[in-house]
């Protein structure tokens, strides 16, 4: 299929066309936001997505969006990130194709009624939780990973019955064209909208009353845009980056753990939310495992990462700023180094020699910079996590089954992965979100669906049996007491009666 041609373009899409490459500079025009809620909510109430094969025309459109312009997003994600094609197509467009395939094959059993336990005095009576849509939801992705981040929350919303605006990160401006630009060709114009909003007007934003919002990015932002929520009570799903551990055992598979873990921190340049952020590495392999991470480095983009396709760039001078400054203000770099601002590049960088003080491990770090500390057990380690706010993920090498067990059972976090790093947050099956500091709420699979869902109690009863119910009325006894009590409690299986039956 050929490329559609543009809509006419918008205020929005106007300056978007005026920014440069890979600068914050779009701009909300909060008047045209109201319009297109507006819009919505008169679809939803006019009950335009409630119908089992609307929903599915929708997310099999959404997938044909993606196989149609897969050349696009990998385009505009080479723009924005210098993003090999190899990591859109994995990390970004098959992931998005997959929840939708799964919300498609499971739809039907998802917006079944579920039927619950009844007492004696509903035993006769119909008791259901029906999942309903919320109305119109804001999902607001990351710069990260800007085409799952945004899609995927929406595929969870389309297939519960919503309608939804979209605001892609600014950061990553070629990539919010790009879903400015299709998504009109494939999804219900009066339903699906996308907005192109800076992080600033976000707060103003939410504050024009949705049914749900869903914000993908860091704790600060995170913050205005809940305290923004709260003033309408507007309900919330946050997922927020951290500072995600990772501890290396002397009892593991070096090279591989090696590999992983250069993988799951240096793909996109480190740009990424469930990446490791630091290593606690046991002091007995600390030295074979820096040299293990050099030389996959060296496999991976060779002697001069600059020069290879495979490696991307920062977004934007801010953030180059930001972690070039946190790169040189802690601990010893080990392997890499170079920066180079013109590109907006950092290359692939280990630290060592990195106190739990530095500047590196107070903050987040979105790019390409492992640190590493020694820890003489892993007591140590689990003692060092549960010192830190719960992060994201948590990540544990080791061969040894109840070193596993402990750092799992032992520490909090939104997500948890042995012996490899960032997959568990790519599984559909698989619940991911934050807890604590990390964000509150969660998304993938039937998840999704449950999140942008209000699962309504139900209870379906006729008047046949008034001559039962009416103990329930004054004047009150205790005769009849006993008898409501005796009705209304739950049985209880006592083990005894469970062997006999």
């Amino acid at each position: 299929m050929s490329s559609p041609p543009s809509p006419s373009p918008s205020r929005w899409f106007k300056a978007l066309r005026r920014t440069r490459l890979g600068e914050p500079c779009l701009k909300t025009y909060p008047l045209e936001c109201v319009d297109l809620l507006k819009r919505s909510r008169v679809a939803f109430q006019a009950g335009r997505t409630l119908k089992e094969s609307f929903r599915l025309a929708q997310l099999e459109a959404l997938v044909r969006m993606l196989q149609d312009h897969e050349s696009d997003f990998v385009d505009a994600l080479g723009r924005d990130l210098h993003k090999p094609r190899f990591e859109t197509v994995l990390s970004e467009l098959i992931l998005v194709k997959n929840e939708a395939l799964h919300a498609i094959n499971n739809l039907k059993k998802w917006i079944q009624p579920q039927h619950v336990e009844r007492s004696w005095s509903t035993t006769l009576d119909e008791c259901l939780v029906v999942s309903e849509p919320l109305g119109v939801v804001l999902i607001m992705g990351s710069w990260c990973n800007p085409v799952q981040m945004c899609l995927v929350p929406l595929v969870g919303a389309i297939a519960a019955g919503n309608c939804a605006i979209i605001s892609p990160s600014e950061y990553t401006a070629h990539t919010a064209e790009c879903l400015h630009r299709l998504t009109p060709f494939y999804l219900d114009n009066e339903c699906f909208h996308v907005i192109l909003a800076g992080i600033t007007d976000l707060p103003e934003i939410v504050e024009l009353k949705f049914d749900h919002v869903f914000f993908i990015g860091n704790k600060e932002e995170g913050t205005r845009i809940a305290q923004a929520a709260a003033c309408t009570l507007t309900p919330v799903t946050l997922i927020l980056s951290g500072k995600n551990p990772c501890y290396v055992d002397q009892h593991c598979d070096i090279k591989t753990t090696a590999q992983r873990i250069a993988w799951a921190r240096f793909h996109n340049a480190g740009q990424s939310m469930v990446a490791p952020d630091y290593i606690l590495c046991h002091e007995d392999v600390k030295a074979q495992l820096v040299q293990a991470l050099k030389s996959c480095l060296m496999h991976f983009y060779g002697s001069d990462p600059r020069e290879s396709r495979s490696y991307g760039r920062m977004v934007n001078l801010e953030i180059f700023n930001r972690t070039r400054d946190l790169l040189w203000r802690s601990g010893k770099v080990t392997v890499g180094g170079q920066v180079m601002e013109a590109e907006k590049y950092i290359a692939p960088t280990i630290l060592t020699e990195v106190a739990g003080n530095d500047p590196i491990m107070q903050q987040e770090v979105l790019g390409p910079v492992l640190p590493i500390l020694n820890v003489k057990n892993i007591d140590k380690a689990i003692a060092f996590i549960n010192k830190q706010e719960k992060p994201l993920c948590v990540y544990a090498y080791s061969n040894n089954y109840k070193v596993i067990s402990r750092l799992m059972s032992e520490t909090s976090s939104g997500s948890f992965c042995s012996n490899d790093s960032v997959l568990q947050s790519l599984m559909v099956a698989l619940p991911f979100g934050g807890v604590g500091a990390s964000g509150t709420g969660s998304y993938h699979g039937r998840q999704s669906f449950d999140t942008f869902s209000h699962r309504k109690s139900c209870l379906l009863r006729g008047t046949r049996f008034e001559c039962v119910t009416y103990l329930r009325y004054p004047p009150y006894e205790d005769r009849n007491l006993s008898l409501m009590t005796w009705a209304s409690t739950l049985s209880q299986k006592s083990q005894g009666w469970c062997q006999i039956l």
